[in-house]
């Protein structure tokens, strides 16, 4: 089974396993292909992070991360959110793909040829494909700051307006760098013909990133961090990812007895938004544990959450400032016919990255630069070859030493929320993915809509919920039911023997596709 958030890429990767292909194949496909049809979110100038899982009892990750460059400019007070300047750090994305298609081979008897995954990548990035309503949402949300972007209204509002949805977008350069990826392999976005013409294109907009840190970039493999809940092992990519976050979320909400509320009720929102308060309270001192120590057993001890859980008041809600990251990101998932599965988050940080067009590459280059502190005394302050704290963290559950559920969102500071709510509804109410999926979420922080640290709940919660969440002291903000700040999640749930149910987020417009084995024993659910 395969879901993503959007069709074509599901597609791709619904090929490779009729192909005969594994879920690391098939996850390259997707992941090639939701970078040229998801452009205002992910793409090759971009990062990735992966967990990968199998039956024999392998667990893994893969940290996909660009580090900062070697020469960096002086900041004076902030670090620039767009524009060249926000350009700060290589992007690891397709290294990823690289390391995970030489780990296909070497453990899951991977055969199938780099250039074949990229197939679909290709063809929808020269013939175009239907622009989808979130595309052209962003790109009208964005139109006036847009203009500014070096090379970003050539490629994305030729006309200096966002084409309509449905209408037909092709991306000729950007096929042409695929091409070259196909024939000189991975490497060559970092140490070949297609890395001079990035590193060229970085230069001459002003992106202190040079061929230097392109050929050093090179993606990590880490084992997971993880965390028991109910019967249930969850993995997480470990620092400088948020990961443990989201694990700690779910260490405390394991000292109280979730199911013995009503899934979406009072009691089980308050439950959940008061465990992130308490667990974001770890968040700011996450960092690149090549600089910074990194207690990450401390952290997710069980004297610390149940301390934490202890504090929790069932009837007050804890006050609440925190910053606020923004971020928008794809999650997908693949498992396949013998158990083998992946997790993944794909992403360029900011909707549209730093707004940067690299050159006649057609790669929009991401700004996660941004997510770094200008003081470098901070820890995670921008240092040269330093990686950033990082939002994404794609989850990966074990039951019994086997994979039994993949999940991840969009979302930034969102995602664990977003996690902490679909892994509640999966685990403690035993729901289906897709109507996990569809259940009413929060919110909680700023957004770039409302600059207030208030607790955004969707309007299908219900008044009396709203109500009884109010007289308990939450500042709250109803936003439309099935609203895109929300996040855009998907899950794959595998049961004991072996059958796959998934579905991807109502929010947005994903699709999740099983492929039946010989015994039939998967199905397919789309949302």
């Amino acid at each position: 089974m395969v879901t993503s958030p959007h069709a074509l890429a599901s597609e791709a990767g619904a090929a490779i396993l009729r192909a005969g292909g594994n879920a690391l194949e098939a996850a390259i496909a997707i992941g090639s292909t939701i970078a040229v049809v998801y452009p205002h979110f992910c793409g090759l100038g971009g990062d990735s992070v992966w967990i990968v899982a199998d039956r024999s009892g392998r667990k893994t990750c893969f940290l996909g991360i660009g580090q900062a460059a070697r020469k960096l400019p002086d900041f004076d007070g902030n670090i620039p959110l767009r524009g060249p300047l926000s350009a700060l750090t290589s992007a690891c994305a397709v290294d990823a793909w690289r390391h995970a298609h030489d780990y296909s081979a070497r453990h899951w008897g991977g055969k199938i040829d780099f250039p074949v995954l990229l197939a679909d990548a290709i063809r929808h990035a020269g013939k175009g494909f239907p622009i989808t309503r979130s595309q052209s949402f962003w790109l009208a949300f964005r139109r006036a700051e847009a203009a500014g972007w070096p090379g970003f209204a050539a490629l994305f509002m030729a006309d200096g307006a966002a084409p309509e949805t449905g209408s037909l977008f092709q991306q000729a350069n950007l096929a042409r760098s695929l091409s070259l990826i196909a024939r000189d392999g991975p490497r060559s976005f970092y140490e070949g013909e297609l890395a001079a013409k990035i590193a060229a294109g970085l230069q001459a907009v002003g992106s202190p990133l040079t061929s230097d840190d392109l050929a050093a970039t090179r993606t990590r493999e880490v084992a997971p961090i993880s965390l028991s809940y109910r019967g249930f092992e969850l993995l997480a990519p470990p620092p400088p990812t948020q990961g443990l976050t989201t694990l700690a979320i779910m260490g405390i909400l394991a000292h109280f007895d979730i199911a013995a509320h009503k899934a979406g009720s009072a009691d089980h929102l308050h439950l959940c938004v008061e465990a992130v308060k308490r667990a974001f309270l770890d968040r700011h001192s996450i960092a690149d544990p090549d600089v910074a120590s990194q207690p990450v057993e401390e952290w997710l001890s069980t004297q610390h959450l149940a301390q934490a859980a202890a504090s929790i008041d069932p009837v007050r809600a804890l006050e609440w400032p925190a910053p606020f990251r923004s971020s928008d990101t794809v999650f997908f998932a693949v498992t396949d016919a013998v158990g083998g599965s992946v997790s993944v988050l794909q992403s360029t940080y900011f909707d549209w990255g730093s707004g940067v067009v690299v050159g006649d590459t057609g790669i929009l280059w991401q700004n996660r630069g941004a997510a770094f502190s200008p003081d470098p005394k901070h820890v995670n302050g921008i240092a040269p070859g330093k990686r950033p704290f990082y939002t994404l963290n794609p989850g990966l559950g074990l039951r019994n030493s086997r994979p039994a559920l993949l999940y991840g969102t969009q979302g930034a500071d969102g995602q664990p929320q977003t996690l902490a709510m679909l892994l509640t509804r999966l685990i403690d109410f035993d729901e289906e993915p897709a109507a996990a999926l569809a259940g009413p979420r929060f919110l909680l922080g700023k957004t770039f809509s409302d600059s207030r640290d208030s607790l955004k709940l969707e309007s299908d919660v219900g008044e009396t919920v709203l109500a009884e969440l109010a007289a308990r002291g939450h500042v709250l903000s109803p936003i439309e039911a099935r609203s895109p700040l929300a996040g855009q999640a998907g899950v794959i749930a595998i049961d004991e023997s072996g059958m796959a149910t998934g579905a991807h987020d109502p929010r947005g417009e994903g699709l999740a596709i099983g492929i039946s084995s010989v015994a039939d024993r998967s199905r397919r659910q789309c949302e």
